[in-house]
């Protein structure tokens, strides 16, 4: 099943999400969410994005990276995540989201970090990830926690994506994928 993605301006993208209950069946979900985030042409995709307020992302991050890059990307669903640690220089990349059409911006993250999480056969991990795949699980750990990318915005760059973003929650934008726009 393909999911449509909230948009920004949903209360549910600003809420810190809930834990699953350990052996809960949510591989239908999962599932689920692979293809609405293939389906989008993303990279990643938390829970929320698709209106489930839980503890949950995938991602992709081999499509972020070149045949140049030595790292290898992961396919991978992160189920109740909690981010040890970020580590090693920060660095600026221009990051976008699904739930935010046609806004980019360039944010600063560590290029490390440690996470401890279950996979989807609920076996507990604890790994290290840098790089794209870093910064992927970053910014959808951010979704869990209701932190958007552009809340990282400060000042003039704030500004001028603001207009963007009211855009965005009135469903003044295109996309390939079916959102689900605030209520007003």
């Amino acid at each position: 099943m393909i999911y449509p993605i909230v948009a920004f301006g949903n209360p549910i993208l600003k809420k810190e999400a809930e834990e699953i209950g350990e052996g809960t069946n949510i591989d239908s979900l999962i599932k689920d969410m692979y293809a609405t985030m293939d389906h989008a042409s993303g990279v990643g995709l938390a829970a929320p994005q698709i209106n489930q307020g839980i503890r949950l992302f995938v991602i992709d991050s081999s499509l972020m990276l070149d045949e140049e890059d030595t790292e290898k990307g992961i396919r991978r669903a992160f189920i109740n995540p909690i981010i040890l640690d970020e580590y090693g220089d920060a660095y600026s990349f221009e990051e976008g989201c699904l739930s935010i059409p046609e806004v980019r911006a360039e944010i600063i993250r560590p290029e490390k970090l440690t996470i401890e999480y279950y996979d989807e056969n609920w076996n507990l991990k604890e790994e290290e990830f840098s790089g794209m795949t870093a910064r992927v699980i970053q910014h959808e750990y951010d979704h869990l926690e209701g932190i958007l990318f552009v809340d990282y915005l400060k000042g003039l760059k704030k500004r001028l994506v603001q207009s963007k973003l009211i855009d965005v929650s009135k469903g003044k934008v295109s996309t390939d994928y079916r959102m689900i726009y605030p209520v007003k």
